[in-house]
C-alpha cells in the first residue's frame, strides 16, 4: 500500500518552545492518521525531524510499504535524499532513527512541497505548541459521498451483499477469535445456508463470492453452492495478538489499561496485534480492487466483524464512534451499492430475519 506523509515542525523562538506534526494520507487523499507533539524548547530542525519520524511510524504502523514523504523543509528533505552533509551533530541521532524507519519500506521517496501545501502538518504542530495532544483532535473520518435524495445514476452499481460468517463455537463463548482458524459450529452452517439463500434474493445474479481465507468464512461461502469463491487476503479479520482465544472478561482482568486504550483509539493495537486502523487500510485496498474487479455487478462478501464495520463505517461516512455502536450477528447482511462516480448508498445493515 502507498501512502503520503506529509510533515512539519516549529519553534517559537528557535530554540523555544517547539512541537511537530504529521499526516498519513492514501492515494485518494484520504487522511488515515494524524500525529502530534510538544517537544520542549528546541529548534525548528529538530522539530522538523520529529515530524518526519512520527510520519514514519504512523505509516509503518499502518502496514504501508510505499511511501512519499512531503515536507516543506528544504533542510530536511535533502539530507534525507542523501544530496546534503548533515552537519549539525544534534540532528544526525533524529536522521539515524528515520533511516531507520525508511528501510521498513519497500520503496521511499522525499519531496519538497511549499509551505501553503503543507497546512495541515503546520496546523498539527501549532496544536502542539498550544499544548493540544491527539484527544484533543478530531479522529480522521472517511472521505464523505457525493450527496443527494436519490442514488448516483452514473453507471451500474456494484451490489456487495456483505455477510458476517455464521456462529463458531467461539462466538458463542464471546471469546476474541482474530486469526485463529475456528470451523463454524452446527448452528454456523444452517446460519450460513439461510444466510446465502437470503442473499440470493437481494442479488439473484451474483457472480461470485468473495471470502477471507478464514475457514468460517470459506465454510460460509461454500453455502452458496456452485458460485465461484475468490479469496481475499484483505478481508482477514484483525490480529487480536495477545488476546486471541480469551473471553471479553478474561481480557478485561489480565489487560485492563492496555483494552482501555484500545477502545479509546483505533490507532491502538492489543499486544503484539494489529490496530483498527491497519485493518482500515487493507479493507480499503480490498473494496477498491471488487470495486475494479466486479463493476456493475453483482458480489457476496463473507468477511469478519471488524473488517464488515470499517466497511460500512466508510460507506457511511461514519466516525470511529460507530465501529462500537453497531452490532453485527454471526451470519447477519448488510447491502451496499457503489457506483463508479464515487457515490454509495446503504440500502440495509444487519438483516437477521432470515435466521429466525
Amino acid at each position: 500500500m502507498r501512502v503520503a506523509v506529509e510533515a512539519d515542525g516549529g519553534s517559537r523562538g528557535n530554540p523555544g518552545p517547539a512541537g511537530y506534526g504529521a499526516v498519513v494520507r492514501d492515494e485518494s487523499g484520504e487522511v488515515l492518521a494524524e500525529r502530534l507533539g510538544a517537544l520542549g524548547v528546541t529548534t525548528n530542525n529538530v522539530a522538523e525531524y520529529s515530524g518526519l519520524i512520527a510520519g514514519l511510524r504512523a505509516a509503518r504502523e499502518l502496514g504501508a510499504d510505499e511511501a512519499e514523504v512531503r515536507m516543506d523543509s528544504k533542510l530536511v528533505v535533502e539530507q534525507m535524499s542523501g544530496r546534503w552533509q548533515i552537519k549539525h551533530p544534534g540532528l544526525r541521532p533524529l536522521a539515524e532513527e528515520a533511516r531507520e524507519l525508511a528501510k521498513g519500506f519497500s520503496r521511499i521517496r522525499y519531496t519538497w512541497i511549499p509551505r501553503e501545501q503543507n497546512r495541515h502538518a503546520d496546523r498539527l504542530a501549532n496544536a502542539a505548541m498550544d499544548g493540544k495532544t491527539a484527544a484533543d483532535l478530531e479522529p480522521p473520518a472517511a472521505a464523505a459521498p457525493p450527496r443527494s435524495w436519490s442514488p448516483p445514476s452514473t453507471g451500474s452499481p456494484l451490489r456487495m451483499v456483505v455477510l458476517r460468517h455464521g456462529e463458531t463455537p467461539y462466538t458463542a463463548q464471546k471469546r476474541y477469535s482474530g486469526r485463529g482458524d475456528i470451523p463454524l459450529s452446527d448452528t454456523g452452517h444452517e446460519q450460513a445456508a439461510r444466510a446465502a439463500a437470503r442473499a440470493r434474493q437481494l442479488a439473484p445474479s451474483i457472480a461470485a463470492v468473495v471470502s477471507s481465507p478464514l475457514k468460517r468464512c470459506l465454510e460460509t461461502a461454500a453455502a452458496f453452492g456452485d458460485v465461484p469463491i475468490h479469496v481475499e487476503d484483505d478481508l482477514i479479520e484483525c490480529d487480536f495478538g495477545d488476546w486471541e482465544g480469551l473471553t471479553y472478561a478474561e481480557v478485561r482482568e489480565r489487560y485492563g489499561p492496555e483494552q482501555d486504550r484500545w477502545l479509546a483509539s483505533t490507532a491502538v493495537a492489543p499486544p503484539g496485534g494489529e490496530s483498527f486502523q491497519q485493518v482500515a487500510m487493507r479493507v480499503r485496498r480490498a473494496v477498491r480492487r471488487l470495486q475494479e474487479r466486479y463493476e456493475g455487478r453483482e458480489i457476496a462478501v463473507v468477511s469478519h466483524v471488524t473488517p464488515i464495520k470499517l466497511l460500512l463505517r466508510d460507506a457511511l461516512a461514519a466516525s470511529d464512534s460507530f465501529l462500537f455502536r453497531l452490532y453485527l450477528d454471526p451470519a447477519g447482511l448488510s447491502l451496499v451499492d457503489s457506483w463508479p462516480d464515487g457515490g454509495v448508498a446503504v440500502r440495509s445493515v444487519n438483516e437477521t430475519a432470515h435466521l429466525t
